[in-house]
């Protein structure tokens, strides 16, 4: 496989500057010529890791058969949010599912899908082999397993995840350039997890959401630039490598300075796109459409809490995605 982090490494060789060429060029002095050679690798790498026709079905054929096993046993329905209907898993990507029951609370349907998925996996006959179930009893409410060996993650009644995954799918198609957004994602997630080793939020480090918000945001700031996704990744690189954490959290809106909080005051981004407030006036309605309702024992009041990494989820302004972040990756990563 192309090595993501030589592709862009290699991109400030540029054969006629190379002596020259500082060892971080700003991403808007590599020329477009420098670019191709790199992208084309980053494109090879996307296309290894991106969903093949194989995979699709795969998943397809593990969510339709805990749909109906859940929907027989237990009554309710149940829908996948995150990065398989986004089309932005990696090869060993789990399966994000939410299942809804109308009276049922959260703890009470988690225990009947724990003991659907316990009795089904007992069972010589089953038409897909489930094993390793586990009840993880959180604030929010979870049940995992293994089905055909694919990680399949079960919440109760989250809503806020279709909401995700629409708000998602809004923001590819108004940004276009062939799905580079989605693309870009991929990219990125692989960089994370199989080069930095920094994706994973069960291990104490940054959420697929949190990383997507990220990504996100470097296409509202520099959209007009961005060609291609290893184009993306080094401004991801460039742009994050320089943040001020320590006084500062990110929103979609701009950096906001962590001394204002509990209040969330964005600081206006310095760029000089013409087209940035028509991004940010689109971020906003779609944020707004898609926004997360609060369930009825959520309280309104609930501030965003301050931590290692702080990142504004646009849909629920006191949701902190970098909530998940420990302070020992957060120090390492410093």
């Amino acid at each position: 496989m192309v090595d993501i982090h030589e592709c862009a490494v290699v991109l400030v060789q540029e054969p006629d500057h190379a002596a020259a060429a500082a060892a971080n060029p700003d991403p808007s002095s590599i020329s477009a010529g420098a670019w191709r050679p790199f992208e084309d690798a980053a494109a090879a790498v996307v296309g290894r890791i991106q969903p093949s026709v194989s995979s699709e079905d795969r998943r397809a054929a593990v969510v339709h058969y805990v749909q109906r096993l859940i929907r027989c046993s237990v009554g309710c329905e149940v829908f996948p949010f995150g990065s398989v209907p986004l089309k932005t898993y990696l090869p060993d990507g789990d399966i994000d599912l939410t299942a809804f029951g109308s009276t049922s609370s959260d703890e009470n349907l988690a225990n009947e899908v724990r003991a659907v998925l316990e009795s089904e996996e007992l069972r010589k006959d089953a038409e897909f082999e489930v094993k390793d179930v586990q009840y993880i009893h959180a604030e929010v409410k979870l049940v995992k397993c293994l089905v055909q060996n694919i990680v399949v993650d079960i919440s109760f009644n989250q809503i806020g995840g279709l909401c995700t995954l629409c708000f998602l799918e809004q923001v590819d198609e108004r940004f276009g350039k062939k799905h580079l957004f989605k693309k870009s994602i991929m990219l990125i997630k692989a960089w994370c997890y199989y080069e930095s080793r920094i994706l994973g939020a069960h291990h104490g480090l940054i959420s697929t959401y949190a990383l997507e918000i990220l990504v996100l945001y470097i296409f509202h700031l520099f959209h007009k630039s961005l060609d291609g996704p290893l184009a993306v990744l080094y401004r991801f690189l460039d742009y994050y490598s320089k943040f001020d954490w320590d006084n500062k959290g990110i929103s979609l809106y701009g950096p906001v300075p962590l001394s204002s909080l509990p209040e969330l005051v964005s600081e206006a981004p310095d760029t000089h796109d013409v087209d940035f407030l028509k991004r940010e006036e689109f971020l906003k309605e779609c944020a707004q459409r898609f926004t997360v309702p609060p369930r009825n024992f959520e309280r309104n009041t609930r501030l965003f809490s301050r931590k290692f990494l702080n990142i504004v989820d646009p849909l629920k302004q006191n949701n902190n995605l970098g909530r998940s972040v420990s302070k020992g990756f957060f120090s390492a990563s410093s």
